[in-house]
């Protein structure tokens, strides 16, 4: 009679980084969708961009180090960076814009750092807040949503592609006739400016919580969090914390000063939070890993957004939330490791 014999390791093995990818990438889809119809072919040309960016320096770091660059770009990891930089840009951005992002998170936040697993800061709000540093002026040119009652500019695909090459646009057109005002500034320069809430909210770019366009994005962003938690992707913790530190700040001011303080509800649906929470923060490799650090590490990101929001000079604070929590990561995940089975509540003992 034989005997099977098996040797450790005796659990299954994780999910492998590229399935876990390619979850998250169909899990963007239906945003992406949705980003396009409101806001027209943009999204799709950047990602273009971006991804082509992040996959040169993807390829140039690892033969650097002298490893298989097939190897790495199979996992898919760069191109889920290039699609979160994508979905923070503006539809209308240039390629060198763009590509000074991607080149940025992955050479710079990622490789430099040792590559995947290693990198401490969330690689596409690296990019982000270098080019907020280095191109302020570009990502101010936020078209208005694609709404029956808001004056709308329809620029076509070649004529965005041309803008996205040549960073001009068509002779008939000036970038006062495109750009608008995001929900987030116009409700920022609306305040600074001595109007209330309510005065701001009558805005036709405004909707029922917060952009007009911009919720039914977010909606969709939701929708597939949710899946990615059903599938196990990411956790809860993360995006309940999120939410949780931006929500009940935001609720109290409102309840103390409505006519100065936006609700809630604009808050979650008014710029990236939606996109933080479940597709930014709940990165495996830049996020907390225990249980309670992973709470910790969402409520700081969600109460840094509301304090960037109402108090910094950012309409939104997304990208600096993220990179501010990840320097805290360390500190929270060694504070908040469980206790070792057999170890008293003491540390070190």
């Amino acid at each position: 009679m034989e005997f099977e014999r098996r040797d450790a390791p005796y659990l299954a093995p994780a999910a492998q980084v590229s399935s876990i990818m390619q979850h998250v990438l169909l899990a963007l889809i239906p945003a992406a969708l949705a980003h396009v119809w409101y806001f027209g072919p943009g999204l799709i040309i950047n990602l273009i961009v971006a991804a082509a960016f992040c996959v040169a320096g993807e390829a140039a770091m690892q033969w650097a180090r002298g490893r298989d660059p097939l190897i790495a770009l199979s996992d898919f990891s760069v191109l889920v960076t290039a699609a979160l930089l994508a979905f923070a840009l503006p539809s209308l951005t240039p390629w060198w814009v763009t590509g000074t992002g991607a080149l940025f998170g992955v050479v710079v936040a990622k490789h430099l750092y040792g590559g995947i697993g290693y990198n401490i800061f969330n690689p596409a709000m690296a990019g982000y807040v270098v080019i907020l540093v280095a191109f302020p002026m570009h990502l101010n040119l936020w078209v208005a949503p694609r709404m029956g009652d808001i004056d709308y500019q329809y620029l076509t695909l070649f004529e965005t592609i041309g803008y996205t090459l040549t960073g001009n646009l068509p002779d008939t057109l000036t970038f006062d006739a495109l750009s608008r005002a995001t929900p987030l500034d116009a409700m920022k320069s609306g305040l600074n400016s001595a109007r209330t809430v309510a005065e701001v909210q009558l805005l036709p770019i405004m909707g029922d919580f917060g952009g007009r366009g911009w919720e039914w994005i977010g909606n969709f962003i939701a929708m597939g969090g949710f899946w990615l938690m059903i599938k196990k992707v990411i956790r809860w913790q993360i995006p309940v914390g999120v939410a949780v530190g931006l929500l009940v700040p935001a609720s109290i001011m409102y309840l103390i000063g409505p006519d100065t303080n936006p609700g809630p509800g604009f808050h979650m649906f008014a710029g990236n939070a939606l996109l933080c929470a479940f597709f930014i923060a709940t990165d495996p490799v830049s996020a907390a890993t225990s249980t309670k650090g992973r709470i910790i590490y969402g409520v700081g990101i969600g109460f840094l957004i509301f304090a960037i929001r109402t108090w910094g000079s950012y309409a939104d604070g997304v990208a600096f939330a993220v990179l501010i929590m990840n320097m805290a990561v360390p500190a929270i995940d060694y504070l908040t490791q469980p206790r070792i089975v057999g170890h008293s509540e003491e540390r070190g003992t």
